[in-house]
Formats: C-alpha cells, structure tokens, sequence
C-alpha cells in the first residue's frame, strides 16, 4: 500500500492528484522550482522539495533530482502527472530501480510507444487503421498538404502544416529544431495532413491481471497551434458501431503493448467517417475530467489502485451518463496570434455550484510567470444533455472575475455559443475559420464596452472625494463643467471618452444621459433604456476592471499627455512577451534587406515558439537580438527601415 506520494510535476495536475490522495489518505510531497517557490501545489502539499533553479530543464525536468527528493521526503511512490517526464521511459525505470512504486504505465509499454514512428509500426501491426508515412525526401505536389510531426513527444511543438513544396525543406528544419529543443530528439516525420478532420480519442484503463477497460471516447477537435482548447466526453454525432471500431482499435492497442494503468489513444476522423490512429499517450491527459464527469470514475484513483497491484473493479467500466464538457482557461490574447500574457493574477474567481468542477494551480494574488504553459485552469460543466453542459459552462466563464493578465475567456464564451460547435460541426480547423469572428466586437458589444467604460470613469469621479460619493457643498447649486476621463479597451481595443458632470449632490452624471442609480468607487448602477445594469469596479494603477452580470472589462485609463519615453521609433521591433531568442534568420544582421511578413526573430516564451516577423519591406538597421538572450515584454529587438517608394516613369522622365 502507498503510504506517501511525490508527485513530479506542477500546477493544477499536481493539486488534482493531491485531492485524490487526501481522500485516500496518502501523504502528499510536492517538487519546485525557484519559480515555484508560492506556487498552490506547493502550498497543498503536506511536504515540499525545492529543485533548484527555474527552467524546467534544471528542475522538473531533471529526473535524477526528483527521484533524489522522493527518497529523501520518504516517499514510497511517485506519480507523473502529464507532460514534463511523464512518458520518459528513464524515468520511470529510475524510480523503479530506486525502490519507490510508479504510478504509470510499465517501462516497455512507454518504450514501446515513444516514438511516433516505432508506434504506429507497432500499430499496423497489430490491425489498427493508420495515415501512409510519406518520405519528405520523396514528397511531390500530390502528398500535399502534409503533417510534420515530431516523433518523440506532443503538445503541439514540432508540429508543421506543409501546403507548398518549396516550403517543406525551411519547414522540416524548423519543426526538428524545435523538437530538438522541446523533447531533446529532433526527428520528425511526415504523414497526410486530413482536412476538416476530427480528433477523436479513447480513455483507456488496464489493470495487470488482464482486463483492459475503454471508458468512452472524447472529441478534442477545437484546437490552437495543435494544442486543444475545448473538450467532451462523449464525442458528439458518433454511432454505435464507429464508437464500438473506436473502443475495439483503443483496447488492441493498449493490449499489444502489455498496457497497464490509464493512457489514451488518440484517432484523426476524416470528413467521410474513417478513423486513423494517431498515437497512445502512455499517460493522464490534460481532459481526463470529462470522462470522469460521465462515467463517475476517479481515474487517478484507479492509477493508484493499480499501481498497488490491485485489479479493476469490474470486468467492463461503468455505463457513462449525460455529457460534459471543459474549457482550457488560457492567460493568452487570441487576436494577437494566441499570445501568452504574464503578470501578477490580481483576482480569480471562478464560480462552482452543481454540475462544475474547477481544476486549477492558481488562485488570486499569485503570478504568471514566463517558464510554464500558461493554462490557470480547467473548467468543466456537467449536464444531462450537450445543450445543457455548453450552457453551463459557457455561463460560467462568463461569471468568472479574471484580473490580471489578458486571457481567452471570452474566445471561449463565443467558441461554446457558436452555432458550428452547438451543432455539433466540429474539426480541427474551427479556429482557421472562426477565429476573425471569435475575436472582433459586433455593435452589441461595442456599446456594452462604452457602457462598463463609462461605470469605470463614473467610479474613478466618485472616488475623488473623501468618504464615498463626492459632494461640493456650496458650489452643488451651480452647474459644473465637463470632465472627461478617457479609457482604452484592453488588449489594444479602441478608446473611449467619457464625459460628465456633477449632479447638485455631487454624484457623477455621463453626458450620454444614462440614469445613474448609485456611483460609487467600486460599484456604479446605471439605468439605461429601462435596464438596469450593475457595474463592480476594480482598480489597481492605470488598468480598470469591470464586471457584470453578462461579462468583463477591462480597461487601461490614459494620462492626458502621452509620455515622451514611452514613443518607439518607426519600424521597432518589440519583444512581444517576456522570453528567450532561440534564433536568427539565416544571416540576419544590420544592412540586411528583409521583406514585409518575413520571420526575423524566434522567440521562445511558456513552451511555444513565436516569430517575430518584419512589418514591412525595408532594410534591417539595427539589430539587438542574439540566440540566448532573455528579454522583457517591450525589449527593442530590432529596427527595420522601410524600403523607399520607388519613383514612377513619369517622376524619372521628369527628374530626367
């Protein structure tokens, strides 16, 4: 039996295994880094080992210093989470060989299916449908498009769509660069890439006396960068009989490895119905609550029970029961290419109540930083009906009062409420078309947007005087001038001016005439059209937050002068994100011609690479970025010079 567990992860799995473990009455311990020294799971657990250092290539995921802590926090098992060192075969063979009990699948199922390429042989093998491998070296315009993938590991890095032939060989270079640098293993290989596919997967659980358990599939097809963002269990407009070829490829699968514990096999559905294995991940996934939503399992807790040599319950899983479906709570901004956003989380507050659950590593007053994937949580919704869980949900995150960093909330909100995804009309390129839509604000959230920035101009006046609502003795029977108070919708939304005046007591009016019910420095009621609308405001410095009942606000409220130091010059590239340079473009340097959209700078920030791209054709004049080198948000970067405007024959024949 497990007495104490040591988790080797972070965030919100780690605080999840540990709520399993507190009902099972295992002692917790926890691994941090120097980043993590605050962090929630490290407040959970019963016991906390730091990991010196911050990069998770020193830390988390240095499995000779995990093993090392585990034995001298006195633990007698670990659990790895996902991602990090959770399908590193060493590891698990580590943690055995230290006399410490793995709560993962065994060593040569891993092995087995740590590659990519290795897998699928072993699939076909075995009879389970596959995509045919292509040989980039022998590609031609008909294998187009096609999928660069990296053979050692997932998440999205090392992932490339291919539609040009010309672009394959930059694309190949830098996919394995990228692996490379993700997984330490830079081989890459290229299948066909299926349009408008779906990606459907399979929870599996096996025990070591021969039962293996497929507990329903889950649809996963909203995806950005091939990282998933909405998920449900079970997938949608399925029939019998394909879910039963889905249950009965997953289950050959896990079998034909010697499966033990929880994995997931996932599939592509093509357009015309036929289902494509696309590899077993030989751990928890990130979804696994959805499932447990719908089957009542605690899957963790199965793990443990496992691990400990213990058998299933049951020679099949339990009969599912209503839908469920979760939200990944990014702190990114969608309409600046999926941007990740850092920064101190000043209030987060997601509400529960029947039917959500809420996985997280967070909670208010604690800080995104730059070395980790920027989810802050899960939020999961469970419902009789699919119609029911998206509402739930979707109403949720509307609720939720999120300060701090910009985040995809809303994206989500919409996403849920899109009559594709209400239909059920789901493949992995709903963001490729929907995103513009996603992201841009109608006339209906234009004035709602004016409306909570004139609560906010309304509170900062109230505010100005001691003691709650101002008030102007003498002068409260002369009419006062106008005062304007002028906010910019954030991230980088458009910019509003509020006027108003004072009532003879003192209390703020707007100029646009709507009724104001109450005005206080955190509270303005407004009455407008017959409506009532309430407004809670939030300040901290310059940035303005406001929430209502159908959404939030947020807002940075300008200075009166712009601030001479704050002007960039024409042509500046600005690090986007705190982050590291990973790469140049081939003999970048100063004096280099450069053409507008063209990749200069790779910049690498929460485990994903981003490219700084040149904003115009001109000539690069300055360059401050090397490889290595960490910079801040704003950093300059580099300068472009935009090209001259070439003179037309009529200007030469004159000049002439």
């Amino acid at each position: 039996m497990i007495t104490t567990l040591l988790v080797a992860n972070r965030g919100e799995i780690a605080c999840r295994i540990f709520r399993t473990c507190r009902e099972l009455g295992i002692a917790t311990v926890a691994v941090y880094s120097d980043a993590d020294a605050g962090a929630l799971h490290v407040r959970e657990a019963d016991t906390a080992v730091r990991l010196p250092g911050a990069a998770p290539a020193d830390t988390y995921l240095r499995g000779d210093l995990v093993v090392a802590a585990a034995l001298a926090a006195g633990a007698d098992a670990v659990h790895p989470g996902y991602g990090f060192l959770s399908e590193n075969a060493g590891f698990a063979r580590a943690v055995q060989d230290a006399g410490l009990v793995w709560v993962g699948p065994p060593v040569k199922a891993i092995e087995l299916m740590a590659s990519k390429t290795r897998a699928k042989e072993l699939m076909a093998a075995a009879g389970v449908p596959l995509l045919a491998p292509v040989d980039p070296a022998a590609a031609t315009a008909s294998d187009l498009p096609l999928l660069l993938k990296a053979a050692a590991g997932g998440g999205g890095r090392g992932m490339r769509i291919v539609r040009e032939l010309d672009a394959l060989p930059q694309e190949l270079t830098a996919a394995s660069a990228e692996a490379a640098s993700a997984f330490g293993d830079g081989e890459v290989f290229a299948e066909p890439y299926v349009e408008r596919g779906r990606h459907v997967e399979v929870q599996v659980m096996a025990d070591g006396r021969g039962t293996v358990w497929a507990v329903g599939t889950r649809d996963c097809s909203l995806q950005r960068r091939h990282q998933k963002v909405i998920e449900e269990a079970p997938a949608p407009g399925l029939d019998e009989e394909l879910c039963g070829r889905f249950h009965d490829a997953a289950v050959a699968a896990a079998r034909a490895v010697g499966y033990r514990g929880a994995g997931t096999v996932e599939f592509l559905l093509s357009a015309e119905g036929r289902p494509y294995f696309l590899e077993m991940n030989t751990r928890l996934q990130v979804e696994h609550p959805v499932t447990e939503a719908v089957s009542g399992l605690d899957l963790v807790a199965l793990q443990i029970r496992v691990a400990e040599g213990g058998a299933l319950p049951a020679a099949a899983p339990p009969a599912l029961s209503g839908h469920a479906v979760e939200a990944r709570l990014y702190a990114e901004d969608p309409a600046r290419d999926w941007q990740p956003q850092t920064g101190a989380l000043l209030t987060f507050d997601v509400p529960t109540g029947p039917g959500v659950r809420v996985d997280t590593g967070y909670t208010g007053g604690d800080t995104v930083g730059v070395q980790y994937d920027p989810m802050l949580a899960k939020v999961i919704a469970h419902a009789p009906t699919r119609a029911e869980a998206v509402r739930l949900l979707a109403r949720t995150l509307e609720r939720a009062r999120l300060h701090g960093p910009v985040t995809n909330r809303d994206l989500l909100v919409r996403s849920l409420r899109h009559p594709d995804f209400a239909a059920g009309i789901l493949d992995t390129g709903f963001y490729d078309r929907h995103l513009t839509a996603l992201t841009g604000t109608g006339a209906v959230e234009e004035e709602a947007t004016r409306l909570a920035a004139t609560a906010a101009a309304l509170a900062a006046a109230a505010g100005t005087a001691t003691g709650g609502p101002a008030r102007f003795g003498a002068w409260r029977n002369l009419r006062s001038q106008p005062q304007t108070r002028t906010y910019r919708g954030e991230p980088g939304g458009a910019t509003y001016e509020i006027a108003y005046r004072r009532g003879r007591d003192g209390t703020p009016l707007p100029e646009t005439g709507e009724r104001v019910l109450a005005a206080h420095p955190d509270a303005v009621t407004l009455e407008t059209g017959g409506v009532t609308h309430r407004f809670t405001v939030a300040t901290h410095g310059d940035r303005v937050h406001v929430d209502t009942s159908s959404g939030s606000y947020a807002f940075t409220a300008l200075p009166r002068f712009t601030d001479p130091a704050r002007r960039a010059e024409p042509g500046s590239l600005l690090a986007p994100m705190p982050g590291t340079v990973v790469r140049l473009a081939d003999g970048l340097a100063p004096g280099t011609p450069v053409e507008a959209g063209q990749p200069l700078i790779w910049l690498e920030a929460m485990k994903m690479e981003h490219r700084i791209l040149a904003p115009a054709s001109g000539t690069l004049t300055a360059l401050h970025a090397a490889p290595g080198l960490q910079v801040e948000v704003g950093a300059l970067l580099a300068v472009v010079q935009d090209a001259p405007a070439q003179p037309s024959a009529d200007q030469e024949e004159t000049t002439r």
